[in-house]
């Protein structure tokens, strides 16, 4: 044990070149009784005193390292001191740059790396268009979202975005603006195809399997939120899959459901699965007592599933038209559940008028019958005879009940195919009252085998 009575004043041992050091806070100055003094004979150090001398080194020693340690982070740039000392610590580390990858369906991609891949793929559309109201026609601009399909410019958008349109713009995410040509669109599912004539070297997405999406997958979309805030990426999970969701037309689809933020302006765009294929198109035509469900509920988003479009678009892009389509050729049928039970009619569509040369002309069916069923399914509204006619396609054979001049009568029907776009006789009119025509059962100069019309009787 080393005698500290060897050390001089100035702390310094001459024997072993050795120094003492010793620390005296500045706010304190030496007592006399605390000042070390030759007169006084050293005092045998104890174990106590030899854990708390350990002690202060080590203390001594951390604290010299953190002192170390955080000017080695100042000296690299990591933090910067105020005029009272006061260290603010900034990381000022480049970020990495993001990879552009293309999706091959087997590895999972980043939100980053699917914005950098793809949001050259997504449009912005603004459209023009003429709205009447009463005898008043007005312009007005709507806006909405779209992809691109193919290097030679087809996009793919919602029907209702660009519906009644007098003009269409895309604008690309370079900022360059083209106009657009309608391919190709319908209503009932809510698809429309676009082409950029004369623009070539696109960037198109990767189309998946809208089947293979999975609940609590992550999902995100790019587009034109609220019509303005152009190329805007949100995100989220798929939250159910097969929701039947009804249209604010009243058509009823199915969707996928998501709590990605779609807002007005994101119709049309794509919906990206975790390995950045399409595998819906996001709309945001849902109703809420005439408002859009996203303007109220958060957390709530749609898409239209690929899959269950994927053949429109591809028979638009073909020939034009959605071949297979079947087509009755019933014209502006309509609802007469609030007249039936009045009149003693059975509950279903009344037919005003029947097209020329069409299958429902060939089948029998004659304007003011009145259809109860398709097969063995029973039609009560118009919605209803349009959805059970869209379950099968052109060519198929169907037996179709009718109510006339008070009986039922069975007729077969080999259904047309739809190859006109503009040919809309059989879609949803308003369910207005049936006005009387000279074939309207009942009427006549001679009663129809004693049945008795009130229809004919009142409004003839």
């Amino acid at each position: 044990m080393l005698d500290h009575n060897q050390f001089d004043n100035s702390g310094f041992n001459p024997d072993n070149s050795t120094y003492h050091y010793s620390f005296i806070p500045q706010h304190s100055q030496p007592t006399p009784e605390s000042t070390p003094s030759a007169s006084k004979p050293a005092k045998k150090r104890n174990g106590a005193g030899r854990v708390a001398a350990l002690v202060l080194c080590c203390a001594l020693v951390g604290g010299g390292a953190g002192v170390g340690g955080a000017a080695l982070y100042n000296e690299l740039g990591g933090g910067r001191a105020d005029s009272q000392g006061t260290t603010i610590y900034q990381n000022t580390t480049s970020p990495a740059p993001v990879k552009v990858i293309q999706s091959d369906g087997l590895t999972p991609m980043s939100l980053a790396e699917i914005n950098a891949a793809y949001a050259d793929s997504c449009v912005c559309i603004s459209v023009e268009a003429m709205v009447q109201q009463g005898r008043y026609q007005y312009p007005a601009s709507g806006a909405g979202s779209g992809f691109i399909i193919s290097e030679d410019g087809y996009i793919i958008t919602n029907y209702h975005v660009i519906d009644g349109a007098t003009s269409i713009k895309v604008t690309l995410n370079n900022g360059e603006t083209y106009d657009a040509k309608l391919v190709g669109g319908e209503e009932l599912n809510d698809v429309a195809v676009l082409k950029l004539d004369g623009v070539t070297g696109l960037k198109p997405v990767v189309l998946g399997d809208s089947d293979s999406v999975v609940v609590g997958e992550t999902v995100c979309t790019i587009g034109n939120a609220l019509g303005t805030l152009s190329f805007s990426q949100t995100s989220g999970a798929v939250s159910a899959t097969g929701r039947s969701v009804t249209m604010s037309d009243g058509t009823v689809m199915n969707m996928i459901q998501t709590d990605c933020t779609i807002n007005s302006g994101n119709s049309g765009g794509p919906l990206f699965d975790s390995y950045g294929r399409v595998v819906g198109i996001t709309s945001a035509k849902l109703s809420n007592n005439g408002q859009s469900t996203q303007a109220t509920i958060e957390g709530i988003g749609f898409a239209i599933p690929i899959n269950d479009v994927i053949d429109i678009v591809t028979d638009f892009m073909e020939y034009g038209y959605v071949t297979g389509r079947p087509y009755m050729g019933v014209l502006e049928p309509k609802n007469i559940s609030d007249y039936a039970q009045t009149f003693g009619w059975p509950n279903g569509v009344y037919i005003t008028d029947v097209e020329e040369d069409s299958c429902a002309q060939t089948a029998g069916i004659k304007p003011g019958d009145i259809i109860t069923k398709i097969d063995d399914t029973e039609i009560t509204n118009v919605s209803q005879l349009v959805s059970v006619k869209n379950s099968y396609r052109a060519g198929d054979t169907v037996t179709i009940t009718v109510f006339r001049s008070g009986e039922s009568l069975t007729l077969t029907l080999t259904f047309d195919e739809q190859v006109n776009p503009t040919q809309s006789s059989d879609n949803q009119t308003q369910p207005t009252a049936p006005q009387p025509t000279a074939n309207t059962p009942g009427s006549g100069n001679a009663p129809n085998n004693g049945y008795f019309d009130p229809w004919d009787y009142f409004f003839r």
